[in-house]
């Protein structure tokens, strides 16, 4: 549905760069990431 697409990005960018995931020591999956273009942290 229309609403679900709304909310994927947002809820993208909280599962990546904000949740903590406990088989990364606790850190976000964006830490994980090196040299990546226009990435931002």
């Amino acid at each position: 549905t229309q609403q679900r697409n709304n909310a994927l990005t947002g809820w993208l960018h909280f599962y990546n760069h904000h949740r903590a995931h406990s088989a990364i020591g606790g850190k976000p999956p964006v830490t994980r990431l090196t040299n990546v273009p226009r990435h931002h942290n």
